[in-house]
């Protein structure tokens, strides 16, 4: 996966549009113009906070359909992202919860979005949903039937869930790029808001090889400085938003404040040692997770 061309940098920030309730969902509110300005609002939030590409996901609808969700939904996301297309010029990302890929990668393709999120694209995961069972093969010759590009990035070992063969990490990696051949791999912290550990991002960075990982869930302005030394890029959502609420909606300064924040994490001498011997090939010491 080519991040430069891309995002125009080899270390992206991703921002979360959090869509509000859509159709059919549990809280739906029966406004779909609503539901349009604030993404309209949070897009250009995020873009004008300095953000290299932002994910539009459908974080409201919870409680989750497990796998395929109703029509309904993927139509309204679908003129979302239109919208948001028209919008900002940053690249667009759909993640269609809790795990309908399929439709994820049918938005996608339909709107010219660059790249979907799959929270379990193989293996088998107890989530609060219950089982979930990745399916990387009919996705992927999916992807070849529609004739598109959009890449996959997938989460490995996913925030709310337990893989059922309780992998390490460094297997889990290894499944997910080479053999579910995932573009991109997503690794966060046990639940949403909460960050991975440093220690755990290097056995997954060292894994993935030359396959970019990015940072999935916890990342703030304090901490992003420090993570980054052992990721690619970050998916952010909670820590851009007023007060670091997840209900609120996206603070632009706030927004500005991580972009800062990480790029100043990429000038320290650590993460270019980090990064000049991945890209050369080496390979980061292996812990026991």
């Amino acid at each position: 996966m080519d991040l430069e061309r891309i995002f125009k940098t080899n270390h992206p920030v991703i921002g979360v549009v959090h869509l509000l309730p859509l159709p059919t969902s549990p809280c739906w509110g029966g406004n779909l113009t609503e539901v349009i300005a604030r993404a309209e609002q949070e897009a250009t939030a995020l873009a004008s906070g300095g953000v290299h590409g932002i994910i539009v996901e459908n974080f409201f609808d919870a409680p989750f359909a497990k796998d395929q969700v109703n029509p309904a939904i993927v139509s309204a996301m679908t003129l979302i992202v239109q919208r948001l297309m028209n919008l900002v010029t940053v690249p667009l990302g759909i993640n269609v919860l809790r795990n309908d890929a399929q439709s994820g990668l049918a938005i996608a393709a339909c709107t010219d979005a660059q790249f979907i999120r799959v929270n379990v694209l193989n293996g088998v995961v107890a989530t609060d949903q219950g089982l979930i069972e990745g399916n990387a093969h009919q996705l992927l010759r999916y992807r070849r039937e529609l004739g598109c590009d959009v890449k996959i990035l997938a989460d490995v070992l996913v925030k709310h869930g337990r893989p059922l063969s309780s992998p390490n990490i460094t297997m889990a990696v290894t499944d997910a790029t080479e053999r579910a051949l995932a573009d991109g791999i997503i690794f966060s912290g046990w639940g949403t808001g909460h960050p991975p550990s440093l220690e755990d991002l290097e056995l997954a960075q060292a894994a993935a090889g030359s396959t970019p990982i990015f940072i999935g869930s916890g990342a703030t302005w304090e901490n992003i400085p420090k993570l980054i030394q052992a990721a690619d890029g970050v998916i952010v959502a909670s820590s851009l938003k007023r007060h670091g609420r997840i209900n609120q909606p996206i603070d632009p300064s706030r927004v500005q404040q991580f972009v800062e924040a990480m790029q100043q994490g990429l000038s320290q001498p650590d993460h270019d040692a980090h990064w000049s011997a991945k890209s050369q090939g080496a390979q980061i010491p292996l812990k026991n997770s």
